[in-house]
């Protein structure tokens, strides 16, 4: 007996495990674009799935040791997903890592990166949305550690007269948690000004 899409698409997503994403086209080879859209939307009015955006959804992380239940996905994760998708690379700009990083308790409406895709904005929840800028900067992209591009990012958008030893503590706490081989390439990418900070951290 042939399996049913239901089924198939749902011992997929089991497989694949909590905290992945998952996009109508990932289920191409099963069923028709209507027939997959229907699966899913059954599976997020059952609880199992969250449903991101238009044609994206998330099988989450479940907290139980502290009982938080639902673990929802950042906007670097949600942004991550769509980059692999689309087979781009991205990175983000200054106001986003600022609040990743904990340098600013502004969140802002919009987290927007840098890509080597298409611009465009995908809207996540009321108000909110990831706001993609194509660039042909390659050194914007090349960062082997994501919290490496996020510290020079921040540091950018700051400003090399702004920093202060507030900044600078918190950088510090980041920096540590770099791995050093990752730091050893990524620093050659950042501007002159932010390596001789960073170097003496």
């Amino acid at each position: 007996m042939k399996e049913s899409t239901q089924n198939i698409v749902t011992n997929r997503i089991i497989q694949k495990g909590r905290g992945s994403f998952f996009f109508c086209q990932d289920f191409s080879d099963v069923g028709t674009p209507e027939a997959v859209k229907k699966v899913l939307q059954r599976l997020k009015n059952a609880g199992t799935l969250i449903r991101i955006a238009p044609g994206i959804y998330y099988y989450p992380k479940i907290d139980t040791e502290l009982g938080l239940g639902t673990l929802w996905p950042s906007m670097l994760d949600i942004a991550e997903a769509i980059a692999r998708r689309d087979r781009a690379t991205i990175a983000p700009t200054g106001v986003y890592a600022l609040n990743m990083l904990g340098l600013s308790t502004q969140v802002p409406a919009n987290a927007v990166f840098y890509t080597t895709g298409s611009s465009r904005r995908v809207p996540i929840g009321k108000g909110r949305g990831i706001l993609f800028i194509h660039t042909s900067s390659t050194k914007k992209l090349a960062y082997k550690s994501r919290l490496m591009m996020l510290i020079v990012s921040a540091m950018c958008e700051i400003g090399k007269d702004y920093i202060n030893d507030m900044h600078l503590k918190i950088l510090k706490e980041h920096l540590d948690n770099v791995e050093k081989e990752e730091y050893n390439h990524d620093i050659q990418l950042a501007p002159i000004w932010v390596r001789k900070i960073l170097n003496v951290l």
